[in-house]
């Protein structure tokens, strides 16, 4: 079985949740990644206090700022993480930063639709562009054939919720605007992988299950735990290549229908 073995990842939403879990697990591996950029919209703040407290136990990890609606916020970070790889690339970007807000086709409003869209679509869509010279530097140099996420890759973590075929947990809530926004992001990831297939940059959308997280918990009981579905994230990642680009697959590898 291959093995996830980048040399600098980058996690975006990363102070909790999903995003606080990659970070972790990463971290914990007996060969962990070089630099691990664990970003968030306020590290000073006491939500970060976790990932800070983890951070002093593992020196890979880098917490910057980076506020996913903010373009200069993202601009600023993309330097500050340039300077850190000194002339390296970034092998791993995560997009997991995202919000969720419970909504019906009739109680949906502009207002939630355009906050939750500015998160779930426009930030994945300008973080990867921020740190597009960064993935293609490392795809240049990497002497790896082919496409895998240890090499170069953008990973955007979406929802079955998205699937115009399956319509996830449609009875336990309608989810307008997050279920739109997920659609819209699978559309990003189909883009983006026909744009760098010539840079060998792998472009993935991956549902990592309905998970014990403070958005997940918003529908009932989840059935995964947080390290159960990151585990399985995590050896799917390592087993990822060019013959899964542009596809949407589940946390265990399993492609699901748009």
């Amino acid at each position: 079985m291959e093995q996830l073995n980048p040399q600098s990842v980058l996690v975006t939403g990363a102070n909790r949740g999903l995003g606080f879990e990659v970070v972790k697990q990463l971290g914990e591996k007996s060969n962990p990644p070089q630099w691990i950029f664990a970003t968030c919209r306020d590290p000073v703040g006491p939500g970060a206090q976790d990932l800070k407290n983890l951070t002093a136990e593992h020196r890979q990890i880098v917490i910057i700022p980076l506020d996913t609606t903010d373009p200069c916020s993202i601009k600023a970070a993309a330097a500050k993480v340039t300077e850190h790889l000194k002339g390296a690339g970034l092998n791993l970007l995560i997009n997991n930063a995202g919000i969720l807000k419970l909504s019906t086709v009739e109680t949906e409003t502009a207002e939630n639709m355009s906050e939750v869209y500015k998160t779930n679509v426009i930030g994945p869509m300008i973080v990867s562009q921020a740190f597009l010279p960064l993935l293609r530097k490392a795809s240049q140099n990497s002497p790896q054939k082919g496409m895998s996420c240890s090499k170069a890759a953008i990973l955007n973590m979406t929802s079955e919720c998205g699937s115009m075929t399956n319509l996830f947990g449609w009875n336990l809530n309608e989810l307008i605007s997050y279920r739109c926004s997920k659609s819209a992001l699978n559309m990003l990831t189909r883009c983006q992988s026909m744009h760098f297939a010539k840079d060998e940059i792998l472009c993935i959308t991956l549902h990592p299950g309905w998970v014990e997280t403070d958005m997940g918990n918003k529908l009932g009981s989840p059935p995964l735990t947080m390290e159960q579905s990151l585990q399985a994230v995590l050896n799917t990642l390592g087993r990822l290549s060019e013959k899964d680009h542009g596809t949407f697959v589940n946390w265990e590898g399993n492609l699901i229908p748009w």
